[in-house]
């Protein structure tokens, strides 16, 4: 394959910061409930005026400058998100008129929830081996304040909102950029949104019932992760050729401080080398691995020759993991 590499990162996160506390007022709950069970102590929410596109935008901008690319040079976008605008028209569509990318095609990755941002820079990496395509934006971003029921404690307070991107270009270094990757998936009910679709079209018995918010079984959530996100990362890294110790760096899914605490304890790595962002964003969704990611990559923790591992598990339950050598 051609080298693929991570040429720019970008992060957009809304103004408006909700506390354990604040939710405390809104629903049954406490901040000690909330953080010794997920870690998180805020998240951001989006203004109720805004939609996604809206993040994603300057999450793309910051990319593209970060990776000195202009939006006219842009072969590609691909949009991950399960909390799309709308369900007809492309989100990636809105994003590339907005920001002017008039020759890029544009691709939504929607169902896989969590998992979404490392499926789309798998796409993206496998369209850079055509001969005609040179550069890919990824844009992952997630407004589960909108999807999740303000009456239920337990969804409501994991998730927050925020948009990252990061800009895939070919590498020139054989040895670097994406060396390998895993993914994998388990059909489960788990975590759905049960109406809206054409088994259970939107009326008003859906509304009334509450269908079109997030359900979302915990405990399943956790063994399917405690099991596959480690399993997925060994396989991934296996198949590069670099060992778990090598790694110097693992973006993880960030849904939940204590999943994320045993998977890379069943890896055998110190949590030092797993960024966590959660405790401040809660879990955003398709954007969490990629807000780990662009913290360390901006603050300039990733280092040329080190390895990293991008994983992420979602609804479906889908899950997947990216190995790569920073050049």
């Amino acid at each position: 394959m051609r080298p693929v590499v991570i040429a720019g990162t970008g992060l957009h996160v809304p103004d408006t910061v909700v506390t354990n506390d604040d939710l405390a007022r809104m629903i049954d709950t406490t901040d000690e409930w909330i953080t010794s069970r997920t870690g998180i102590r805020s998240r951001r929410w989006l203004a109720p005026d805004l939609a996604v596109s809206d993040m994603g935008l300057p999450a793309a901008r910051s990319a593209l400058e970060s990776a000195r690319l202009a939006p006219s040079e842009v072969d590609v976008i691909i949009f991950a998100t399960y909390t799309w605008d709308q369900p007809l028209l492309s989100t990636a569509l809105i994003v590339k008129d907005k920001l002017g990318a008039d020759r890029a095609l544009t691709f939504d990755v929607t169902h896989s929830a969590c998992a979404n941002g490392v499926q789309a820079v798998m796409l993206g990496s496998h369209l850079l081996q055509s001969d005609g395509i040179r550069s890919v934006l990824v844009i992952a971003a997630d407004a589960a304040s909108r999807v999740t029921d303000p009456l239920e404690r337990t969804s409501r307070v994991f998730f927050g909102d925020a948009a990252a991107a990061v800009v895939l270009r070919r590498g020139s270094v054989p040895g670097t950029g994406l060396l390998a990757w895993d993914f994998g998936s388990e059909l489960s009910d788990a975590v759905e949104i049960p109406a809206g679709g054409s088994r259970l079209p939107t009326s008003a018995v859906t509304v009334a019932a509450r269908q079109h918010y997030l359900q979302m079984d915990g405990r399943a959530v956790w063994d399917a992760a405690t099991r596959w996100l480690p399993d997925s990362i060994l396989a991934a890294t296996a198949r590069a050729g670099v060992s778990v110790a090598e790694v110097s760096h693992f973006f993880l899914h960030q849904a939940n401080v204590n999943i994320i605490k045993a998977a890379v304890e069943k890896l055998g790595v110190p949590l030092s080398r797993a960024p966590i962002t959660l405790d401040r964003l809660g879990n955003t969704g398709s954007a969490g691995v990629f807000t780990a990611l662009h913290e360390s990559v901006s603050r300039g923790f990733v280092r040329s020759g080190e390895a990293f591992v991008m994983s992420a598990i979602g609804a479906g339950f889908q899950w997947g993991s990216l190995c790569f050598r920073q050049p």
